[in-house]
Parts: structure tokens; sequence; C-alpha cells
């Protein structure tokens, strides 16, 4: 199983975490613009174990923060533009901007329709791989929600990522058996679960994921035959951490 990691802050202290990483792995580099993705890239890449890094694009709070039709429309494009002259592998953190910029709701309104629509556009014409982060699944009628909402896209073509963080959620083993077999059922390698917290996020009050829970989260996960799971974030990697990842690492 290919253990991930999600880095949302990629300073040199957090970054520095990649020494405890002993296995092939991928980091999925959280970045203002290409830029700078570039030169964390550059930075991360130049270790041998790294198979892959994948720019995630944040906004600036004021404009949403995340990904979703409630973003700043000014910023949507900036991001999507800019990509269009690179082809990088590229992950949109799909995320309501409920706790960064919660006003945005009234704001952009009217823009919702014109703002799901080039989201949608830019995963169906970008040439490159596409990951998208998703909240964990509810039932159908819930998964209908966030597809009218614009922080789900049907595509054949995308990696779907979904964020399993046990540590904010009380998730029960059978919960997780039931949806991460349905996901592999329908989308196979293409669909990745995102597990933590094991560090703080942009929210500062994330708790902290025990080395318990996630373990068992791992043993699930190997039990249910994931390709790949994505560690939230890699900044909160400690000896203990990386031992018993080390022991679900390919």
């Amino acid at each position: 199983m290919l253990i991930s990691f999600f880095e949302e802050f990629p300073t040199a202290e957090n970054l520095a975490k990649l020494e405890l990483v002993k296995w092939k792995t991928k980091v999925y580099i959280a970045a203002p613009g290409l830029a700078m993705f570039r030169k964390v890239q550059q930075e991360v890449e130049a270790r041998k174990n790294i198979l892959e890094t994948i720019y995630w694009p944040v906004l600036k709070k004021k404009e949403g923060y995340w990904i979703s039709p409630f973003s700043r429309r000014k910023a949507l494009h900036r991001v999507f533009s800019e990509l269009k002259k690179q082809v990088v592998p590229v992950m949109l953190d799909l995320e309501l901007p409920t706790t960064q910029h919660p006003s945005l709701f009234c704001t952009e309104f009217l823009h919702f329709s014109a703002n799901k629509k080039m989201i949608l556009d830019f995963i169906n014409s970008y040439y490159g791989e596409v990951y998208l982060a998703e909240y964990y699944p509810l039932d159908l009628k819930g998964r209908k929600k966030l597809e009218w909402a614009g922080l789900h896209y049907q595509n054949p073509k995308v990696n779907v990522v979904k964020m399993f963080y046990h540590s904010l959620h009380d998730f029960s083993d059978d919960f997780l058996r039931e949806n991460w077999e349905r996901g592999r059922q329908e989308l196979g390698k293409k669909y990745i679960p995102a597990l933590g917290t094991i560090a703080r996020g942009i929210q500062g009050d994330e708790p902290i994921l025990s080395l318990e829970q996630l373990k068992q989260d791992l043993i699930l996960a190997r039990e249910q035959k994931m390709k790949e799971v994505i560690i939230f974030r890699l900044g909160g990697l400690t000896k203990e951490y990386a031992r018993l990842l080390a022991r679900f690492a390919d």
C-alpha cells in the first residue's frame, strides 16, 4: 500500500520530516501559485524515494481558501488559467469557505452557477492528472447534494480523495469498510482515502489522531486492498508514526 502525505504548510521544518520516510511516497503540496509549488517540488523531488509531487492550489482566506463555487471568481480564474499553461498533477481541495470567509456565500451567490461550470470545465479539459479531495461520503441523497453544491464531479479520469479524518469524526469500522469497499469497486485505484489528522491544519484546532487509531485505520485500508492512503499531514510525522506507517508501506 502506498503511504503518501499532504503538506498544507511546506516550510523547511515540515519538509524536514521527510527524513523519517524510508519508503517510496508521494507528497501533495499546498501552494498559492505554481511558482512556489515548483520551488518546493524541486527540493522535495531531490530525494530518491519521492515518486511524485502533486500541486494543491490554495487561495487567500478572503478568496475562500479552498476550491468551490463559492470561492471568489477571480481567484478561480487565476488558478485555472495558470494551470492551463503548465501541465502538472493537481489536487483540487473541494470544500466550502464556511470557516475561512463565510461572507462569500453572499457575495459569490450570483456567480455560483458560473463558478461551478468553470470548475467542471477545468476538470474535463485539463491534460494533467487531476485529484479531487472531497468530504467523506454520505448516503446517496447526501452525495447528490455534494454534486449539486459543486463539491463532487463525475469524470472517469479523476482520482477521488475522500477525507476520513478519524480524529474529527467517530467513524465505526463497519462504516469505513462499507465505504471503502464501495469506493474501490466503483473507482478502483482512483479511490484514495485520506487519514488523520496527525497535525493541525488551517483551522488550527484539529485534534490529533492516536497511534492506535491510525493503526486500526491502516489495518482496515489494507484489508480493503486500498492502493494508496494519504496522511494529513507530513509536518506531524514523528518517529513513532513513521515506524507504524513503514509497517504498512510497500
